[in-house]
């Protein structure tokens, strides 16, 4: 028992410690420490046995107070001791950062050991073992070059220091230079220590020449010293890859027994627990593992034995356990993949699918060229996402192949079941025949194959002899039991693609091989039943119970039969055999019984209210139990509804076949047209017949493609409750081209008729087309009756002839009734089109005399505004008459004066003012001219000779008299002024037009013609006097096709 002495102050005794029963409270150890001054080298010894013991908190408890400034000061003296109490410190901080994996607690840990080292230094600043410990510092936070230069100053003072030599080698081996690490390494040939760096040196090589090297070093170091517990672990773990498990044994056991060493025996354990592991002895593996776990202080320093202890606890079901273990372990190693898809699994088998989704998703993440990461993740998603499961097992196949690997037979059945409940039949055939490979059934694909298939009986279910043949004929009619699960699928798809004489022949060919294979039976029973042969699979599903008498699926698909051929009694009994088959744990059995039990309720026989009644509420118990099992069950949640429709509880069952309804829509291999069936009944009854209506539309056009007879049956009904005749009759006779053997639908024909001939005829106005639709109508349910009558199977068909007699005599009454109606009708639209006519011929007529008043009014109203025009075109004419006389009255009388040259300014002004012309300052003249031209007659020079009326025509010019281009072309402010008025200016009997524009002539007449034109203008309606005037002086032009002349006589104004 190792022990310490403490010295008593002043005194010879001592104070015994035990090491090995240190106190739990470092104080208690402090203050005797205190009180008697004890050396500094027995406080580092008693803190380095509490580290040693796992008491951390009291080593850091000694270790700080022995480097505070008290005893600093009080052991100022006393240098080596304190330095080893800091570099202490700071190893200790140093391993903490080392192993911590949070970026910031690692820097806190790092900044506390620098701290330490920093102030040992200042001690002494030459102390190897402080830069030894720096060096360390250094590697562990990955400054390598530093590290290199700290132990190189120890170096230069100490060539030998193996901790120095040992940093540097350390470091060539993290930089990779193995060579450089060996030389430093190679300190003496027979150092054990030296030989066992130097074979982990070339063991990390990974290289065959360097590892069988390394084993070598380890060889002879273990030769060199037996006990050497590091070379044993290393021998060990390669004895233990060769598979020599006793050797490893033996090697663990004996370092085991020779070192005290925790990290070391750590490996020792492991080294042991992982030989029984491989040997498959459980137990003893998980008590080793534990052993090494409880050596090592956490997994950070060895994660190794928490991998193997988890994956021994998963494998004897300690679940909670390997979770533990498999956490720590990623805490060390965060993307580790397989220890994240150990963890999923864990998760799976803890119903936690979020969390093993997550963990599966991390490590394809992590390893996107893991296969078996997308397998594991792929199985996890089928339940919940058809479509993602697809995307990863197909990644799966696609890495397997471009690696090289064989492609599992399950992943390829997985990926075809995926495609096959996605509807994508050709897909999921293809993935099924790479699944299958090579086979007979390849030959089924060609023309061959279709010749084999045509030649054989492929109606006979039970018959097998094909394959005897094909082998009498040399074809190898082998199928490996891992096969015959992909064969069967390939067979279902086959169905679904309506090529089922391919499907029945795989499954009898599955038959042929496995005898006991019931699922096969079963399939060729449900093809039967499709094709209505009963019978066939009735029997093929009693050969299928010869195998399994128990078998819960024959048991329910034969109870169904039963039921559908009213065999109540053995329905009922094989649905209980059925659920009792599986200890009443099949969901599907419970549902068959209480849909027998709704079927019993409902009978066509006369109901009883009581055991209706309980007939109901049996029914909805069976329902309810499945669905508190199974809360998704969408067949036990629409017989729920059921029992509620029956009960009148309209609103709730609409709504679990509403919830349902959404439900089964979002799934494709949930074919469920029951509930929309059943939705749409739930709409009749409330009396929502356009909603009804449309939902066995939606009904049929979904899932039997307008094909099926019933849902148009009930479709028909609708219309007849809603009154809807023609629809109701088009659709039965839609139902009959589906099945025209069934006369009840025929029979419903003619009540339709019927009642729709009744109505018309009830009505208080009805047209003729109406009556004669009634009759045509009437005369077509007679003939339905009568063949209906006539038919020699009537009572097979649940028909009462007297019933049918009986309609057919009231529908001939009604067809009596309904000629008569439509004889009256037809005269009272005679007489009615009649009188319409004569009505019409009237209206005509009217409109006539309408539009000849109304044009006789447009006639006179456009002569009377004639006249009027006329009547003020005369006013104005006379009115201008009189002005124009008067005025030139006025100018005559007056006296002439004599021209002057020039006026006196202010006479001048006010004789321009008076005649408002234009005086010398500016200001505008005002001329009045008179033209005188023929009246509605071209003014030429014949007219000049004639009789003819003249018309007098005074216009008001404006001009600047005094401007300078006036002057020089005095016909320019005529010609403006005139506007579009065309002038012609020769001079009658003078000269030509040329001559006007340039000839001296002109220019004189022009000059004469400015004097004459301020003069007062004289004219006269005397033709002699005229004639004078024009030969003296005159000027013509001509405006369209008229001539007109300009007489100015006068003295100026």
């Amino acid at each position: 028992m190792a022990c310490v002495y403490i010295p008593v102050q002043n005194s010879e005794e001592e104070v015994r410690v035990a090491l090995d029963q240190l106190p739990r409270d470092a104080t208690d150890i402090l203050d005797i420490l205190k009180a008697e001054q004890a050396p500094l080298d027995l406080w580092l010894i008693i803190a380095r046995e509490y580290f040693k013991q796992g008491k951390v908190d009291q080593f850091k408890q000694i270790l700080e107070e022995g480097s505070s400034p008290e005893i600093d000061e009080y052991y100022a003296d006393v240098r080596y001791e304190r330095i080893a109490i800091l570099n202490a410190l700071g190893a200790y901080y140093s391993y903490l950062g080392k192993i911590e994996t949070k970026y910031r607690e690692k820097e806190d840990y790092f900044i506390q050991a620098t701290k330490y080292y920093n102030k040992a230094s200042r001690i002494d600043m030459h102390e190897p073992s402080t830069w030894i410990g720096k060096g360390q510092l250094l590697l562990a936070k990955g400054d390598g070059e530093q590290a290199f230069n700290a132990f190189k100053i120890v170096l230069d003072g100490d060539r030998d220091n193996v901790p120095a030599l040992l940093g540097q080698a350390c470091v060539h081996f993290n930089r990779g230079r193995y060579s450089e690490a060996l030389e430093l390494y190679k300190l003496d040939p027979d150092n054990v220590e030296a030989l066992v760096a130097l074979g982990i040196s070339d063991l990390q090589t990974n290289e065959a020449f360097d590892i069988r090297h390394g084993m070598e070093k380890m060889q002879q170091a273990f030769e060199i010293y037996p006990y050497c517990a590091m070379s044993l672990n290393y021998l060990a773990n390669h004895f233990f890859f060769t598979g020599q498990h006793f050797l490893v044994e033996q090697l663990t056991e004996t370092a085991l027994a020779v070192t005290m060493h925790g990290p070391t025996k750590a490996h020792s354990y492991y080294n042991l627990a992982r030989s029984y592991h491989s040997k498959g002895d459980y137990e003893k593996a998980g008590m080793y593992y534990m052993a090494s776990v409880k050596e090592s202080n956490s997994a950070h320093d060895f994660v190794l034995p928490y991998y193997g202890l988890g994956q021994v606890q998963l494998k004897l079901g300690d679940l909670r356990s390997s979770l533990t273990n498999f956490e720590k372990v990623l805490e060390v190693l965060p993307e580790n993949c397989d220890t994240l898809k150990a963890l999923g699994h864990i998760y799976v088998q803890l119903e936690q699918p979020e969390k093993a989704q997550e963990l599966y998703r991390k490590a394809t993440k992590i390893d996107p060229r893991d296969p078996q990461a997308f397998l594991d993740l792929g199985d996890l998603l089928i339940s919940t996402d058809a479509n993602a499961a697809l995307d990863t097992f197909k990644t799966a196949r696609n890495l397997l192949k471009r690696g090289n690997e064989e492609v599992p037979l399950e992943l390829l059945n997985n990926i075809g079941v995926l495609h096959f409940e996605r509807g994508e039949f050709e897909f999921a055939a293809e993935a099924f025949k790479e699944a299958l490979g090579e086979g007979l059934w390849c030959n089924f694909f060609d023309a061959e194959g279709e010749s084999i298939l045509n030649k054989a009986l492929i109606r006979q279910y039970k018959d097998l002899t094909l394959f005897q043949r094909l082998e009498e004929q040399g074809l190898s009619v082998e199928l490996p039991w891992d096969k015959v699960s992909a064969l069967f699928n390939l067979a279902r798809v086959l169905e679904q693609l309506h090529n089922t004489e391919s499907a029945s022949t795989f499954y009898r060919m599955i038959m042929y091989k496995y005898p006991e294979y019931t699922d096969a039976y079963l399939r060729l029973a449900a093809i039967a039943k499709a094709r209505n042969n009963v019978q066939v699979s009735l029997e093929m599903i009693g050969d299928a119970l010869k195998v399994d008498e128990k078998c819960p699926d024959a048991l329910l698909m034969l109870g169904d039969l039963e039921l559908k051929n009213d065999d109540w009694v053995k329905a009922k009994e094989t649905f209980r055999t059925a659920k009792d088959s599986t200890d009443a744990k099949d969901s599907y059995a419970a549902v068959c019984l209480g849909n027998w039990n709704y079927f019993a309720a409902n009978r066509n026989e006369k109901r009883a209210p009581k055991l209706e009644a309980t007939h109901y509420e049996k029914a909805k118990e069976l329902y309810t139990k499945v669905l508190l099992l199974q809360s998704a069950n969408l067949y036990a949640a629409n017989g729920a509804g059921m029992v509620f429709a029956e009960k009148g509880q309209f609103d709730i069952a609409k709504d679990l076949f509403t919830q349902v309804q959404e439900a089964a829509s979002g799934v494709f291999n949930v074919q469920m047209p029951d509930v929309w069936i059943n939705v749409a009944h739930v709409h009749f009854a409330q009396g929502n017949f356009a909603l009804a209506v449309k939902m066995y539309q939606n009904c049929l056009r979904k899932f039997f493609y307008n094909t099926d007879s019933q849902v148009l049956l009930y479709l028909a009904r609708t219309h007849y409750e809603a009154e809807q005749w023609q629809e109701c009759k088009k659709t039965l006779l839609r139902a009959i081209h589906m099945a025209p053997s069934n006369y009840t639908l025929r029979f419903d024909v003619g009540v339709t008729l019927q009642k729709f001939s009744t109505s018309t005829l009830q009505k208080t106005k009805r047209t003729v087309d109406e009556i004669r639709a009634t009759v045509a109508e009437l005369k077509n349910a007679v003939r339905v009756f009568s063949l209906l009558s006539a038919a020699s199977n009537l009572h097979s068909h649940g028909f009462d002839e007297k019933k049918i007699e009986t309609h057919v005599a009231y529908c001939k009454h009604l067809l009596e009734a309904a000629n008569v109606h439509c004889e009256l009708a037809e005269r009272e639209e005679t007489q009615t089109m009649q009188r319409l006519e004569v009505m019409r011929q009237m209206e005509l007529a009217d409109e006539s005399r309408r539009k000849a008043e109304e044009q006789r009014k447009v006639q006179l109203e456009k002569r009377k505004q004639e006249d009027e025009f006329k009547q003020v075109m005369q006013q104005e004419k006379h009115l201008q008459r009189i002005k124009v006389i008067g005025f030139c009255s006025n100018s005559f009388s007056s006296s002439k004066r004599k021209e002057k040259s020039t006026e006196d300014e202010e006479g001048g002004q006010r004789r321009r003012k008076a005649a408002g012309l234009e005086d010398s300052d500016g200001k505008k003249s005002r001329y009045l001219l008179f033209f005188f031209a023929p009246f509605h007659t071209i003014f030429d020079e014949d007219d000049m000779k004639g009789s003819a009326p003249l018309k007098r025509l005074p216009i008001l010019l404006w001009g600047d008299d005094d401007d300078d281009e006036a002057h020089d072309d005095p016909w320019a402010g005529f010609g403006s002024r005139f506007g579009d008025v065309e002038l012609n200016l020769p001079l009658q009997g003078s000269f030509s037009n040329g001559d006007v524009q340039h000839g001296k002539k002109m220019k004189k007449l022009i000059v004469k013609l400015r004097v004459l034109i301020r003069r007062k203008v004289f004219c006269s309606d005397n033709r002699t006097e005229l004639n004078r005037l024009l030969n003296n002086r005159k000027l013509r032009f001509r405006f369209g096709h008229v001539y007109y002349f300009l007489v100015v006589i006068g003295s100026r104004l």
